[in-house]
Order: C-alpha cells, then structure tokens, then sequence
C-alpha cells in the first residue's frame, strides 16, 4: 500500500506582473489610470508589475475587471511550438534550383516562415507572381538575390530585409555566383494544415 504525497508547491515563482503590464500598456493605459480605477495606489501597481508583491485575491479580481481580461489568462502557460530545420517539412512553392522548408508550424495561420536555399541562378519562375497575403518580409541570411517588382528590381545581400505588400506581382533570382539563402515571412499565413 502506498502511501498518498501531498502536493509541493513549486519552487518558480508566478511571473503575472508583466502580463498584467502587458495588458494594460495594450489598451494604452496609464499606471494612474488603472490604479484610481482598480482602487489602488500607483506605487503598488507598479510594484505588481514588477513582481515584487503580490496581490491578494481580491486586488487581482479587481484588477482583471479593470483590464477586460479573464484572472486564467494571467496563469496560462504559453503555447510554444518548435520546428527544427532537420524535421521541417520540405514544400515546393514552384521556383527553379531551390530548396524550402516550411519553419514555422503548419497549423499557424497567423504567420508563415519559409528557408529557401537557392543555388547560383536559381529563380522564382519566368513570370511575376503573388502570394495571398497581406504583408511579406524577405531576409537574406547569405549570399545575394534581386527581386523584381512591375517596375523595378531591388537587390538584397546578406544582412538586407525586405517588407511589401504580399499581393504585389514580384519574382526573385539568386546571385550567379554566390546563390542565396534567404528567410521568407508570409503574414498572414497564405495556407494552413494541420501539423
């Protein structure tokens, strides 16, 4: 027969005071203003904040009414998800000499990431094209690439970024010579599945 183990505490503290300064500097609001709200003072506010006291049951209530935000919310642990470039699924997005990966999670609608190592000349296609979505952000990680636009082309080398519009007609090439290896940021994600 076994006998029960009570529960320990955990040795980690609770880090709520930069979600609850996250939620309030979000809304753009003022120590002073959620303290006279929330019936505080503002020194003591700025004290939670910083995890330096903590407050009572009550106080937090109070607080997560003040701040529209559910008093869970403060306890919720992150949802993190990893993608480690071995494991990365490999997609096609139809250019010629290049390898992509997808980095970012499949389920993740919100942004998309995709590595792309181009060899020397390697191209995006003959045509312009578009992705459907609202905003693209290039990195060049190494090497150099040119992406061409209706009007004009921009070329990038290592270190250089890139943001535009993600519905505007463009294509790129890698330098042929150095090739490239780029991070591509699509947002919102221009397709999802599940992982």
């Amino acid at each position: 027969m076994q006998r029960p183990v009570p529960p320990s505490p955990s040795d980690s503290p609770m880090a709520i005071g930069p979600r609850l300064r996250n939620a309030r500097t979000a809304q753009g609001l003022t120590l002073a203003q959620v303290a006279a709200a929330a019936g505080l003072t503002k020194g003591f506010l700025s004290r939670l904040e910083r995890d330096e006291t903590s407050p009572s049951v009550a106080t937090l209530v109070q607080l997560c009414q003040v701040l529209s935000i559910s008093v869970g919310s403060l306890f919720a642990e992150p949802e993190i998800q990893v993608v480690q470039l071995a494991s990365a699924p490999r997609i096609n997005l139809g250019g010629t000499g290049v390898a992509e990966h997808l980095i970012s999670p499949r389920s993740e609608s919100r942004v998309q990431m995709i590595r792309s190592v181009m060899e020397p000349g390697a191209s995006g296609g003959a045509e312009l094209y578009t992705i459907s979505s609202d905003v693209e952000v290039l990195h060049v990680l190494s090497g150099a690439v040119s992406v061409r636009f209706v009007d004009r082309e921009v070329p990038l080398v290592a270190g250089d970024s890139m943001t535009f519009p993600g519905r505007e007609p463009h294509n790129w090439r890698a330098d042929d010579e150095l090739g490239a290896e780029v991070v591509w940021v699509i947002v919102p994600a221009s397709w999802s599945g599940s992982s």
